[in-house]
């Protein structure tokens, strides 16, 4: 008893405010006409099996394997981030594409792009209403995935606020996947090839922040003078070491910025593919 309470005071009652916060600016704070384009997503969402399918696949995936093969129960440390956090981006390559590939796609393969296109709103309100209803949808996945906090709450001690934060690097994360897949869903009408398009991308853009992708790098920079920037670059826009910072509860406002451009810039991106489908 003693134990949930705790869980309670410092990482339930949080959560809840924090949840009740982030569907209030959704619900009063957006403009009309992206709020009409988020509830209908939404609604879209859940009207289907898409999103339980989703819910059970993440949520059985994360939790089974942290709680069964990752040694969180016995690693006699209550600290979630390296039998739980350190592995949650990876599944969030293949469920944030999944989530996000119907975004545009869809409405082109059922014609009905033109259709939002002509209603008595910005591009840009229709981006940002379907990739913030994606968004809640992700956010409702790692919210229901307590019962691991829970567990290491009644087991020990742990940091709750470094528990938190770890939470907040993944979401941020999610939502970096999902902007690209929302890039990339307005560039097909196939929901298959934005999915497996998606996932390659997320991939590379993971793999690309690790620490052996930049000594590999530093090793060719000698001989391969010509790919060398491009795959640099592609380092440099490696989410890992800006997850593995805020995981750990390592607050930096460089982070923060280089996920919220991360995001701009794909939705921004998203635009222009969508101006020029449309054009």
């Amino acid at each position: 008893m003693d134990a949930l309470l705790t869980l309670l005071r410092a990482f339930a009652i949080p959560v809840v405010i924090i949840s009740a916060v982030f569907i209030a600016i959704l619900s009063f704070a957006l403009p009309r006409e992206v709020r009409t384009i988020f509830k209908r997503e939404l609604k879209s969402y859940f009207v289907s099996p898409v999103a339980y399918v989703l819910f059970v696949v993440f949520l059985g995936i994360s939790n089974t394997l942290s709680f069964f093969f990752t040694g969180v129960l016995e690693s006699g440390e209550a600290d979630l981030y390296l039998p739980y956090f350190q592995y949650l981006p990876w599944y969030l390559i293949l469920i944030a594409p999944a989530v996000g590939m119907r975004l545009w796609s869809e409405e082109q393969r059922l014609g009905t792009i033109e259709l939002v296109l002509t209603m008595p709103i910005a591009p840009w309100h229709a981006i940002l209403g379907k990739f913030l209803a994606a968004g809640v949808v992700l956010f409702a996945m790692l919210v229901l995935s307590f019962p691991i906090v829970w567990t290491i709450n009644y087991l020990g001690d742990p940091d709750n606020g470094v528990i938190m934060a770890g939470f907040v690097a993944t979401f941020l994360v999610a939502l970096c996947f999902l902007s690209v897949t929302s890039l990339v869903s307005a560039l097909t009408r196939s929901q298959l090839v934005a999915l497996l398009i998606s996932v390659a991308i997320c991939l590379t853009v993971w793999l690309s922040g690790l620490p052996q992708v930049s000594e590999f790098l530093m090793s060719l920079k000698g001989g391969w003078l010509v790919l060398w920037p491009v795959l640099k670059s592609l380092n440099i826009l490696g989410v890992l070491p800006h997850f593995t910072e805020l995981a750990k509860g390592e607050l930096g406002l460089r982070d923060i910025v280089f996920f919220l451009s991360f995001i701009a810039f794909c939705l921004f991106a998203t635009s222009v593919a969508i101006k020029v489908k449309r054009a």
